[in-house]
């Protein structure tokens, strides 16, 4: 489907579905597939009026800017940028730079209800496998084609783009339906509390479970201790905020519960075997190589 988008070419249509009947709540109200090129494009999220609304945008080729709660992200190739507005961000091409991508807007409470859903537990930036990827590309196609013209059509297009995205975000949910639900708590909170301190003793409380019953069931379940499960949970954290994000390593370290950065550091080096400074400069480094020889 992406192939079939690319080839369709470079347009843009703004859709106003047909008032009366009975409300649907995932609308599109908008798709296009465009190429920037060394031009001024900023969007600036809390200027774009206050009726709320969804972007969905991914990026085909070069690439776009990000600021979003004052974390910046570098928006590559197979990567799916996701917004509600009003919001305080901000995207852009920077001078010299090209950016082609293809995106849908969306309106409706379902529409936002799913997109902070997935905002909340993914982040803005996603980078969905090639057959989800697929599946936002044909809903735009239909979109820009005139496909889909009617008040339905219009909102299975907009909804099937949103369910591209939840499978996205929570699709490999599960590969966790076996686990205990004790451990599936102590897991939501890791997740949920990485930017703060955490010790095997909160864990145990939010499991329900005693401590040295919690370590048995965590460890069988899992295969390792909780207290590197949730190191391993900080590194993961750490190396996509390294390679996604501008933010300095202080912030990078608050934001995976560390609070010192040097200790951080260290730590990061035994797992990575490399500053974290390298670390981001290598990746970014050896990722544009791979685009560039594609």
């Amino acid at each position: 489907m992406l192939s079939e988008l690319i080839a369709h070419g470079h347009r843009m249509r703004q859709i106003t579905a047909p008032r009366g009947g009975i409300g649907l709540f995932c609308m599109a109200s908008g798709a296009g597939y465009e190429l920037r090129v060394n031009e001024v494009y900023s969007w600036d999220g809390l200027r774009r009026g206050a009726v709320p609304f969804v972007l969905i945008q991914h990026t085909v080729a070069g690439e776009g800017r990000l600021d979003y709660e004052g974390a910046g992200h570098v928006l590559l190739p197979g990567e799916t940028m996701l917004l509600t507005f009003p919001h305080a961000n901000r995207y852009w091409l920077e001078r010299g730079k090209r950016w082609e991508y293809f995106w849908m807007i969306l309106a409706g409470r379902e529409a936002l209800r799913l997109a902070g859903a997935i905002l909340e537990a993914e982040g803005p930036v996603l980078r969905p496998t090639p057959q989800v990827v697929d599946r936002l590309a044909g809903a735009c196609l239909k979109l820009l084609s005139g496909t889909a013209e009617k008040p339905g059509a219009l909102s299975a297009a907009a909804y099937s783009a949103m369910a591209a995205l939840y499978d996205a975000a929570f699709g490999t949910a599960a590969e966790t339906v076996d686990l205990p639900a004790a451990v599936l708590r102590a897991q939501r909170f890791v997740d949920d509390n990485l930017g703060r301190l955490m010790d095997v003793g909160m864990l145990a409380r939010a499991a329900g479970l005693s401590r040295a019953h919690f370590v048995r069931v965590f460890r069988q379940a899992v295969g390792q201790p909780p207290a590197d499960y949730i190191f391993e949970k900080r590194m993961e954290r750490a190396r996509r905020m390294l390679l996604a994000t501008d933010a300095p390593i202080k912030a990078v370290a608050a934001a995976c519960g560390f609070a010192d950065a040097n200790y951080f550091s260290k730590a990061f080096r035994r797992a990575e075997g490399c500053a974290p400074g390298a670390f981001r400069s290598r990746g970014r480094l050896g990722l544009m190589t791979d685009l560039a020889e594609r």
